[in-house]
């Protein structure tokens, strides 16, 4: 039973762009937003709006031959913001948006780039700017932008082994200068977990379906929880502050959703324990992660086993006809997002009441 103080998610504007989008992202420090996406005719566009007066007003375009899939601001500082974009052909470009357009261009991927992520751009005390991305030729690369041509990191499948299609990458454990990591998700259920201090695979599992997205509910700390999202409705949300050498981390596993594969997860960068996912049928549906009374136990072997908390569902509302395949939160306005969906709309929405949960 709903009471007054349950979160309502309201589509506040919704535009429709006649052609796919795959990906958007908030401009840092401003109401405008970029959309990623693809024409019919196979080129790819990245179109900025600006929220005036609850409408949508399209300020600035750019077009090139080849489709974009993601982008990210993240290893670009709030004063730059410089965005960085994966293409269909595997180039990492990255974008003045305001001026000169590209700035840099590197292909070293040999297909398609599913997945990027930044982290270093703005937070002191936390590493280089980097950016990762994830790409259908199986491997995972990190790059740091003042450097140009090859990734200061390469992560791929050793001489014999198959390569798996990497669908997801996320940055995390970026809390000083030393420490980062890289998550990834793989078509084949493969969630593999890369120490870039340590140049090594820290940990793995598989959750039996395709990882379609995978974020920590904070990059800039000690790893503390992770979520994935995978095919046949269900997400993972690992508590990560206590790894057990043989059981790994602890996990709850909702599979409740009948609505279709979990395309994306994205935590409320003003509450950690808050998350919305969005679902093939349209649905997007708001979580809180409850911590249990001690995060973890120690066995009878004298080794601590982490504990996992409880997932409960605060509200759902379906917003489009077709899956929705990005969603991002503004940073600074709690409740405010911008989300893309195959029914080729970018919508805008407001979820209430963040404050009292």
């Amino acid at each position: 039973m709903e009471n007054g103080d349950t979160p309502q998610i309201i589509t506040h504007i919704e535009h429709n762009l006649n052609h796919c989008l795959f990906d958007c992202k908030w401009i840092p420090c401003s109401a405008k937003f970029v959309v990623i996406g693809s024409l019919p005719k196979g080129s790819g566009t990245l179109e900025i709006f600006e929220i005036n007066s609850g409408e949508l007003r399209k300020i600035k375009e750019i077009e090139r031959p080849n489709s974009f899939k993601c982008g990210t601001f993240g290893a670009s500082s709030d004063i730059e913001r410089k965005l960085a974009t994966g293409d269909f052909k595997g180039a990492l470009e990255i974008w003045d948006l305001e001026k000169s357009g590209q700035i840099y261009i590197t292909k070293e991927h040999t297909d398609i780039i599913n997945s990027i992520d930044g982290m270093g751009g703005n937070t002191l005390n936390c590493g280089a700017p980097e950016i990762v991305t994830g790409s259908r030729d199986g491997t995972v690369k990190v790059w740091d932008p003042r450097q140009r041509g090859k990734p200061v990191a390469n992560m791929q499948p050793v001489q014999g082994e198959t390569r798996r299609d990497c669908w997801a990458v996320a940055f995390g454990n970026s809390f000083n200068d030393a420490e980062r990591i890289v998550i990834a998700g793989y078509d084949n259920g493969d969630l593999k977990m890369f120490d870039l201090r340590t140049m090594s695979l820290r940990w793995e599992c598989n959750l039996k379906n395709g990882v379609c997205y995978t974020e920590f509910d904070r990059k800039d700390i000690p790893m503390n929880k992770l979520v994935a999202t995978t095919l046949e409705g269900k997400f993972h949300v690992f508590d990560l502050r206590t790894q057990n050498p043989s059981k790994g981390f602890a996990q709850v596993l909702d599979n409740s959703s009948k609505s279709g594969t979990i395309w994306v997860a994205r935590h409320v960068p003003q509450n950690r324990d808050l998350f919305l996912t969005c679902a093939g049928n349209g649905q997007v549906s708001l979580w809180k992660y409850e911590y249990p009374e001690q995060r973890y136990h120690v066995d009878s072997q004298g080794v601590a086993v982490g504990v996992p908390g409880k997932l409960r569902r605060l509200q759902r509302m379906v917003i489009s006809s077709q899956p929705i395949n990005s969603l991002e939160w503004n940073r600074d306005h709690l409740g405010l997002a911008v989300a893309t969906a195959y029914d080729q709309y970018v919508r805008v929405l407001v979820t209430t009441k963040l404050n009292l949960q």
